[in-house]
């Protein structure tokens, strides 16, 4: 029998490459909190029945959400920061202290967390994809006034209306397409994730002194990666959003703020 404590867990399909119970469990460790964190696999049409029961679970605390949910959640619980009209999407849902679910968003500010020190302003972007992890990538650069962004994606209608939504000036091509040059790539698409295609692009546009960041974590070191490694440029892996974004939710869930002093010990146990 399970310990009636608090929880808060991770949604997704699929979810076995989630790496937020390692971080959140950690965290909860160090800090002697006597709570648990979960990893949960939720299927598209079983996403209504998975909120209407964590709701009437007085331990619940609330949970991350992953692919491909994290559009559809919008239409499940309430959006007092209005989530659905400046990123248009969520991953986190927490209770608040009447009971009422509410959804918001911290991969914005996870990403941005390791690009704080950078003056972006005025510099050219190319972001791969035009979901979830993309609209908050997008926010993020709305907000620090960056210059031309340039979208890949499939569906070059959908990348261009993100565009407009964010009020960027930019272009959006087809997936495939050659890169211009810009001082930084974010991969914000599931390409080069486990289980997906890889990121097949020619990275030679890019100039010397372009920053590539890829939001994938599982691999840690993506094949994107790889090549920008091995052009000497300069990158950032999916671990530093994760734990960005984790740390925030994890305030939320808990009431605590995550030991920042225990990092590097965390990032060497999810490497490992």
């Amino acid at each position: 029998m399970k310990s009636k404590i608090p929880y808060a867990e991770v949604i997704g399909d699929p979810i076995s490459q989630s790496k937020s119970p390692l971080i959140h469990k950690f965290w909860l460790e160090k800090l002697e909190i006597e709570a648990d964190y979960r990893a949960c696999h939720v299927k598209p049409e079983a996403l209504e029945a998975y909120v209407d029961s964590r709701r009437a679970d007085e331990l619940w605390r609330g949970c991350n959400v992953t692919l491909p949910h994290k559009l559809a959640i919008l239409n499940h619980v309430s959006d007092p920061g209005q989530i659905r009209d400046n990123i248009g999407a969520m991953n986190t849902v927490a209770r608040t202290e009447d009971g009422e679910l509410f959804g918001t968003n911290t991969d914005a500010g996870g990403f941005f967390s390791p690009l704080a020190e950078l003056n972006l302003a005025g510099a050219d972007v190319i972001v791969i994809g035009a979901g979830g992890a993309a609209r908050a990538v997008l926010f993020a650069l709305s907000r620090i006034k960056v210059g031309q962004v340039t979208i890949l994606n499939r569906n070059v209608l959908k990348a261009s209306a993100l565009l407009a939504h964010f009020g960027l000036k930019g272009q959006a091509l087809e997936h495939g397409s050659n890169l211009p040059s810009a001082g930084l790539l974010v991969n914000a698409s599931a390409l080069g994730m486990e289980g997906q295609d890889e990121l097949d692009i020619d990275l030679a546009p890019l100039p010397d002194d372009a920053l590539v960041y890829d939001l994938v974590y599982a691999p840690l070191r993506t094949k994107l990666l790889r090549q920008a490694e091995a052009r000497g440029l300069e990158t950032i892996d999916g671990l530093a959003m994760l734990i960005g974004q984790a740390a925030l939710a994890f305030e939320i869930f808990f009431d605590a703020a995550p030991p920042a002093e225990h990092d590097d010990e965390l990032r060497k146990l999810l490497i490992g």
